[in-house]
């Protein structure tokens, strides 16, 4: 069986495990949570079996951060609504974790059919600004959200971008692929471009911006100051505002 098999089955094993409790307690604490961990867990083993050990530290140190975040996040909010149609249902809520375990190794997939340290060091650098750029955004979003007296979400990094920590987190896996690049054959090479395409057609069309751009239209399409804010700023990439 091939490796990159046995790390998508892991990936699923792992998710599934997950389920049991987040299914039978009705928990969302687990959800996104488990979504770091499996990033965590498959990156600690390319270390381990595969002796990657760069490219897997940037991965550990990405999803420890977002880790740290999703858990500060659920026992703010105690409960994630977009979890509400699920978890009453066996079938779509699996459905959910098998979904998660295939994404994560989509997304990992270059760097899992990597073999050795051989990266390119100067795309480390687009993975920390990446990474950088999504933790700044994020804790912008959590203060905004934190403080109900707050009405202006146009400011730092929001002030060029409406989603700047997705176009954060774009740049971290396109980042990872150049830098694993040196090391891939021809053929994994045109395997692996998956990863970056994958993540940005969910963030930009399925998952990300679509639904998170619905739900504030719901609750502030009255509001001319969100109007305007959306009719000059960039929704993904950062650029100066119209």
């Amino acid at each position: 069986m091939e490796p990159f098999i046995i790390w998508l089955i892991l990936s699923l094993w792992i998710n599934l495990l997950m389920f049991i409790p987040a299914y039978f307690f009705k928990t969302d604490k687990l959800t996104d949570i488990s979504y770091a961990i499996t990033f965590i867990v498959l990156a600690s083993l390319m270390i381990i079996y595969q002796n990657v050990f760069f490219a897997s530290i940037l991965i550990i140190i990405w999803a420890l951060r977002l880790w740290t975040y999703l858990l500060i996040r659920i026992f703010t909010i105690k409960k994630d609504k977009r979890f509400d149609t699920m978890r009453a249902s066996r079938t779509k809520f699996i459905k959910f974790w098998i979904l998660q375990g295939i994404s994560v190794w989509v997304i990992l997939l270059p760097f899992l059919l990597s073999s050795n340290n051989e990266i390119s060091l100067l795309w480390v650098g687009i993975r920390i600004i990446g990474l950088l750029i999504e933790t700044i955004a994020d804790y912008q979003k959590f203060r905004f959200k934190s403080d109900k007296n707050n009405k202006r979400i146009d400011t730092w990094l929001r002030k060029y971008s409406r989603h700047p920590n997705y176009f954060g987190e774009i740049l971290c896996w396109i980042g990872i692929y150049v830098a694993v690049l040196p090391s891939l054959s021809f053929t994994n090479s045109l395997l692996g471009l998956i990863s970056p395409v994958y993540i940005i057609l969910l963030l930009l069309f399925v998952s990300g911006i679509p639904l998170l751009e619905k739900n504030d239209a719901k609750k502030r399409w009255q509001e001319t100051a969100y109007k305007n804010y959306v009719k000059k700023t960039s929704i993904l990439v950062p650029w100066f505002t119209k």
